[in-house]
């Protein structure tokens, strides 16, 4: 998976944007190639878990056009790779794209997780 700096630096702004609270969206790939960002809102509010929440429910249908759909959000402290409660509450995310930013060391990371097996994905910039 690619993820261009400009749409790795949108990432980071809406992860400070949010802290103390996970901030979370949806990235748009195509052919593994992130094209645009679209920050979504934590319906959960919490510093530990997120709901996502859009307010254009349009960016929903974007596989109708061709885009593949992953997850992001932050973790503000602890290192970018799936919590506990990730793996728990991954639901419809299920095997798909999941890409996670921690805000104090800047890292990102990409994984799938799939029946409580969590897998790293290659990413480059």
């Amino acid at each position: 998976m690619v993820i261009p700096e400009d749409v790795r630096a949108e990432l980071v702004a809406h992860a400070e944007r949010e802290a103390p609270n996970e901030a979370c969206g949806l990235v748009l790939l195509r052919d593994g190639r992130a094209e645009r960002y679209e920050p979504g809102r934590n319906g959960a509010a919490s510093p530990y878990r997120f709901e996502l929440e859009l307010d254009d429910p349009e960016v929903w249908f974007a596989e109708d056009d061709g885009y593949e759909l992953a997850v992001f959000h932050s973790h503000l402290s602890s290192p970018a790779r799936p919590s506990r409660t990730d793996v728990e509450n991954v639901g419809l995310w299920a095997g798909r794209p999941y890409l996670i930013l921690s805000l104090r060391s800047r890292d990102l990371a990409a994984f799938t997780i799939e029946d409580g097996r969590i897998e790293e994905l290659p990413l480059t910039s």
